[in-house]
């Protein structure tokens, strides 16, 4: 990488930190070509992204931005993966991370708050963005189908009254 590279790496690295809802850093020694190409389509599925960094570059993208508390997990063969949904990463790290050994979450940050490997695992286990919205739409839905059922069964019995009297009477 030569210094022109250097610089665009460290400045979209920077805005991707600064736009992220959350990051995670983990630690990716052993893991195969097939392995990582699997997890960065996990990622992708999801929209969130994987990223290979050099510590020295990421911790310079990380200065002026929330997430510089987590500089110090840049050591060893580290990646970062994020996404401006803050479930997203983390879920699919954790889950992933519980499937294959060999990557190891060393830790994150969601806005201004540093987060260790458990706390990232805690991120993990919430409801996504999307499944919270649903919950929502699902509870907001509810009254309304209560509503229109109790105020459409007077009238659904007074219709079955009037078929059991027009049976009766073409019985007779």
């Amino acid at each position: 990488m030569d210094r022109a590279e250097k610089r665009e790496f460290v400045a979209e690295m920077h805005e991707t930190f600064k736009g992220s809802g959350s990051v995670v850093v983990a630690r990716y020694a052993g893991l195969t070509v097939a392995q990582m190409n699997d997890l960065r389509s996990k990622m992708r599925a999801q929209g969130a992204t994987v990223k290979v960094a050099k510590n020295r570059l990421a911790k310079i993208a990380l200065q002026g931005t929330d997430a510089e508390g987590i500089a110090n997990l840049f050591q060893g063969q580290t990646l970062v993966c994020y996404a401006p949904d803050p479930i997203a990463a983390p879920k699919v790290a954790n889950d992933y991370a519980r499937t294959n050994d060999k990557l190891v979450i060393l830790g994150g940050a969601m806005g201004t708050t540093a987060l260790d490997a458990e706390g990232v695992k805690a991120l993990a286990t919430l409801p996504s963005l999307d499944e919270l919205r649903g919950k929502l739409l699902g509870m907001i839905q509810t009254p309304a189908q209560r509503i229109a059922s109790v105020v459409a069964a007077p009238a659904a019995q007074l219709a079955r009254v009037f078929a059991a009297y027009a049976k009766k009477d073409e019985a007779a």
